[in-house]
């Protein structure tokens, strides 16, 4: 049964309808606060640049080094919180009882460990085969031999995100804790949709990517005509409900994702005759 991409849409948005008061609650402490609070209080790598003074490429990329440098445990911290959250969501979607947000949180809780778990051990053996070929390409010594490696990488990044994006839905939805059982049940799902979920994931990502452009270049017009101070916390504001947003409704495309390849829940199937 090919992938129907206007199901998948039509049934996330019917989810997020279902259960829009918690999935709000969840997305606004788990996606919406941690973003904005590190936006308003951590620290801004273009801090004391005179915006009439382009910086050099290399001033430039010093700062950047410096910033993720000193934030590195703000981001580690952000994407714990956003695994619990995104896990937490992805329980409220599934079971049609509507879970209080302490019982959906709690199964992200539980779950937040093989989560983080089953995508490190993905982008390890990624990075160890980029390295091999990496290694390889440096003994040849062919300049073209480099470009290949990056553009490999590129595409197996890709693929492997298109093949293992079902990880979260099913590890809440099957309630499966092992992340290698995980990541094959995964790779099954979506064997022989890859392109189709390709195609379906690009658009959603460039319609995304085009609506936080336009309304941050509204914004920062508006915002910087207030004050830098009242620039950046506007700009925040903005930027955290965008990213609360995506992440909210890319989570319930996942979810409708499941639904489609795997079926009903066992919960949903004994729901359905009680």
């Amino acid at each position: 049964m090919p992938f129907e991409m206007n199901r998948a849409w039509n049934d996330a948005v019917r989810l997020l309808t279902r259960n829009r008061d918690v999935v709000l609650i969840v997305a606004g402490v788990f996606f919406f606060l941690p973003y904005f609070a590190f936006m308003l209080v951590g620290p801004d790598p273009m801090a004391g640049v005179n915006p009439a003074q382009p910086l050099g490429a290399e001033e430039a990329v010093a700062r950047m080094g410096q910033f993720y440098k000193d934030a590195w445990w703000a981001f580690v911290l952000m994407a714990v919180l956003q695994a619990i959250g995104m896990l937490g969501l992805l329980a409220v979607l599934t079971d049609r009882r509507r879970p209080t947000v302490a019982e959906a949180l709690k199964i992200g809780v539980l779950k937040v460990v093989p989560y983080i778990v089953s995508y490190l051990l993905v982008g390890f053996l990624l990075a160890l085969a980029v390295g091999i070929l990496a290694t390889l390409a440096a003994v040849g010594g062919a300049p073209g031999l480099s470009v290949l490696v990056v553009l490999l990488a590129i595409v197996a990044w890709i693929a492997l995100f298109v093949r293992f994006s079902l990880v979260g839905p099913v590890m809440v939805k099957e309630n499966l804790f092992n992340p290698l059982a995980a990541l094959g049940r995964s790779w099954t799902l979506t064997k022989g949709h890859g392109w189709r979920l390709f195609a379906f994931f690009a658009l959603l990502f460039i319609v995304i990517i085009v609506v936080t452009m336009v309304v941050s270049s509204i914004t920062t017009l508006l915002f910087g005509l207030l004050g830098p101070e009242i620039a950046r916390g506007g700009e925040g504001l903005v930027v955290s409900l965008v990213n609360a947003g995506w992440a909210t409704i890319f989570l319930a495309v996942l979810s409708a994702v499941h639904d489609q390849f795997a079926g009903p829940s066992q919960a949903q199937l004994s729901e359905t005759f009680e």
